[in-house]
């Protein structure tokens, strides 16, 4: 279909209901804008085989520069009768090639985290090439009530678009750069709002609900929680094993009368507290997911991450009057207030303190709760 390509003409296009209308331009032979369902860009036909090219998406690429582009390129070609076409490739065949690629060069558990979240949150229909920034943004903008999943999710289709771009398949990422926003990590819950996330843990069922319950309780990252095992509780400690800690260290704590009422009351899942819903011999995983929905009418509570959770423990202890160091054994903070050659010699493990400590924090916690 031909038709004399002008910007007052391109707008009046309407886009099909079904399939792609190419409209071959009147002044410039080989040059024209194929329509599609969702878009409209800029393409050239060139060569004895009738190879297409497609330049850009309209209107992020204007007529003017799609005419300039489409005449270079025919005088780069004019003396290559060979010159490589590009195919079309699927937004979903491209992920595959990423992902595959993925498997080579980084850790498993890297590749997983693209794989959950390329799957979960991008899954276009077209060509790779006529995927949009808006289409991306839109997604990207729909995790806002998850900031830790949205930035991961940016995250992921920034590095496949990259690589996309490296390997031929794109001319250009359209996924804009990261914004350096970052803040701080010094987020503390008012006492307000952890009563308010507290009481959410007590109301809601099993696995999220006890799992913030011991979060709250203990003060103990997220991973560490995800992973506990009945075989590590005795009473009222747990002990977490060389190996399942951040710092590798073995990790003993007190259980409080609160934190113990919550395992107490946790379905016989086998060793693991909380197993995955999929595999019961692995741990849970879909934080994301279970958060989302934990927070949603949370009224007074402004976002906030698991980890400011255990920043909130260690507040309140300060303010209950817990030693810092009892805290940071608490914690398990190895490069704290007793380090160096204190820390060698200093071989104290503090655990009356530290059972001390966790009841007067049960004793505050309750205190919140009445108010």
């Amino acid at each position: 279909m031909k038709l004399r390509l002008t910007d007052m003409a391109i707008k009046k296009l309407s886009l099909p209901e079904k399939g792609q209308v190419t409209h071959w331009d009147e002044v410039m032979p080989g040059f024209g804008l194929r329509c599609s369902t969702k878009s409209k860009s800029f393409v050239i036909m060139y060569g004895e085989k009738r190879r297409l090219k497609t330049l850009g998406r309209y209107p992020n690429l204007s007529l003017s520069e799609a005419r300039t582009q489409a005449k270079r390129f025919f005088v780069k070609v004019e003396d290559e009768e060979d010159v490589p076409s590009r195919q079309a490739v699927l937004f979903e065949e491209a992920k595959k090639r990423f992902l595959s690629d993925c498997e080579k060069r980084n850790k498993p558990r890297t590749v997983a985290d693209y794989t959950r979240l390329l799957n979960r949150h991008f899954n276009f229909k077209e060509d790779v090439q006529d995927v949009t920034r808006k289409q991306i943004m839109e997604v990207v903008s729909s995790l806002s009530g998850t900031p830790s999943e949205q930035s991961h999710a940016y995250v992921a289709i920034r590095t496949m678009m990259n690589w996309c771009v490296r390997h031929g398949l794109v001319e250009r990422s359209v996924v804009p750069p990261m914004k350096q926003t970052a803040k701080a990590r010094d987020r503390v819950l008012s006492e307000y709002e952890l009563s308010q996330v507290y009481q959410r843990a007590l109301e809601t069922p099993f696995p999220f609900g006890p799992i913030v319950q011991l979060l709250i309780l203990t003060g103990q990252r997220r991973t560490e929680i995800g992973l506990l095992r009945r075989s590590w509780i005795s009473g009222d400690e747990a002990t977490f094993p060389e190996g399942f800690t951040k710092n590798k260290r073995e990790h003993r704590i007190p259980l409080s009368p609160l934190a113990q009422k919550a395992i107490s009351g946790l379905p016989d899942t086998g060793d693991l507290l909380f197993p995955a819903a999929t595999d019961p011999e692995k741990p849970f995983t879909t934080w994301a997911w279970h958060k989302a929905r934990f927070d949603e009418g949370l009224d007074g509570v402004a976002p906030y991450t698991l980890h400011d959770l255990r920043r909130t423990f260690a507040t309140i202890h300060a303010k209950i009057g817990t030693p810092i160091h009892v805290t940071e054994k608490l914690l398990n903070h190895v490069s704290g207030t007793i380090s160096g050659v204190a820390a060698v010699y200093n071989r104290h493990s503090y655990w009356e303190e530290m059972g001390q400590a966790v009841q007067r924090y049960d004793s505050s916690l309750c205190g919140l709760l009445e108010d």
